[in-house]
């Protein structure tokens, strides 16, 4: 039995690695984290954002951008004379450029507009004309980024508007010259993850790398049609799956519930109040912060799954790094075997990092790894503090969903 002494030691012991724990956040251009939908105009709503650890804020109007500053937000501006002059319908080069100029005399220099909203999903015979808006955006103000999301891989050629994705992928660089991919993709589905979710991130990385851009993945984080509710589990394996493949910013569709059909359990509800998810979103935003000054300094050399591949992937026979993981349970009858996904990466001084995602969403596991060079020990990064720390103790285990970030030494 512990002494009361040895009682409160260990109690001061967690005080002390809570204050540790404390995280800086990083700017929406190195990491975002962001909440898709219209931005609040209540101080109030602004400044529960910036506590649940986002630095986007969603679509804004332009008269709410002080607000946005001083809640310590960005967003992106929704104009209402773009949203009317959607392409195909619009109007003359030299009336777009005149209303961009118009425009930047009102927003001025105002830190809070990251950028302008264009349009959400659009299909491909609509990427010259958001091209042509977008370049007179980037004239007008070169600080500025055109948004545009896209849709996920498995719409149909018909609705893509053209023959592949890669193709439609393709020209949000190469037509918008958006600096970022943005995407969505919710595959959430009867207690599990469909494959699709990791094809489209096996298609968005292979084609971040060869436009050499970044990408944002637009994940589910409430619940709707038959999708699953939010959990902290589903919260990691979006989050910690993204992260393995490179990504470098999340948004999260929604923050606030939208008042039709069947939507519930975003981080605010239908009656401006915080549920339940506005926690775990908090949760894994700080987890983000606390990774990213490690993670947007690696770059993505590989991804691998096990046991299952899905369409795409790799298997982790693959890897470079690792032999094999070895994962185990206890107490559970009849055990359930483990599932996986590694992402690999290198810093500029040539050191390896892999990440390591647990892809069941109901079971925890315990794990070894036996690396394909004997001798070399791993670093774990917390995801806590963010601090290199010697990988030991109790360290050996992922939640559902969760996941690890090592340094192989």
């Amino acid at each position: 039995m512990r002494t009361l002494f040895s009682v409160f030691a260990l109690m001061g012991t967690a005080i002390i690695h809570q204050a540790e724990c404390q995280v800086t956040p990083i700017g929406p251009k190195d990491f975002a984290v962001m909440a898709w939908g219209s931005s609040p105009s209540s101080p109030d709503q602004l400044r529960g954002m910036q506590e649940a650890g986002l630095n986007i804020s969603g679509f804004c109007r332009a008269e709410d951008l002080d607000k946005v500053r001083a809640a310590g937000l960005t967003c992106f501006v929704r104009d209402e004379w773009i949203n009317a002059h959607v392409p195909p319908n619009l109007p003359s080069d030299s009336e777009i450029r005149e209303h961009f100029a118009h425009v930047k005399s009102e927003i001025g220099d105002n830190p809070a507009a990251l950028g302008f909203f264009l349009r959400d999903e659009p299909a491909a015979p609509l990427m010259p004309g958001l091209g042509k808006l977008a370049t007179a955006l980037r004239e007008a103000m070169p600080e500025k980024w055109p948004y545009v999301n896209l849709f996920p891989y498995r719409v149909s050629p018909d609705r893509l508007g053209t023959r592949d994705y890669d193709s439609y992928v393709r020209m949000l660089v190469n037509t918008i010259r958006q600096p970022f991919l943005s995407y969505d993709n919710y595959s959430l589905v009867g207690g599990e993850m469909l494959d699709s979710f990791y094809t489209n991130l096996e298609i968005v990385r292979r084609l971040s790398l060869e436009m050499k851009t970044r990408f944002w993945n637009c994940i589910l984080a409430n619940s709707h049609f038959n999708y699953m509710e939010p959990s902290d589990a589903t919260f990691n394996l979006q989050v910690y799956s993204t992260l393995a493949y490179g990504g470098r910013g999340i948004q999260y569709f929604t923050y606030f519930s939208p008042t039709i059909g069947n939507y519930r359990l975003a981080a605010v509800d239908q009656f401006g109040n915080r549920t339940a998810t506005w926690d775990m979103l908090r949760r894994i935003n700080n987890q983000i912060y606390a990774l990213a000054p490690t993670l947007i300094q690696l770059h993505s050399t590989g991804v691998y799954h096990y046991p299952d591949v899905p369409d795409q992937a790799q298997p982790l026979s693959a890897s470079k790094l690792i032999e094999s993981v070895e994962m185990t349970q206890r107490y559970v009858r009849p055990p359930v075997a483990g599932r996986f996904l590694i992402g690999e990466f290198e810093d500029d001084r040539q050191r390896s990092y892999f990440l390591i995602v647990n892809k069941d969403l109901k079971n925890s596991f315990e794990f070894r790894i036996r690396l394909r060079q004997a001798g070399r020990k791993l670093i774990r990064i917390s995801p806590y503090s963010g601090k290199e720390e010697p990988f030991g103790r109790e360290m050996d285990w992922l939640a559902p969903g969760a996941g690890i970030l090592f340094r192989v030494e």
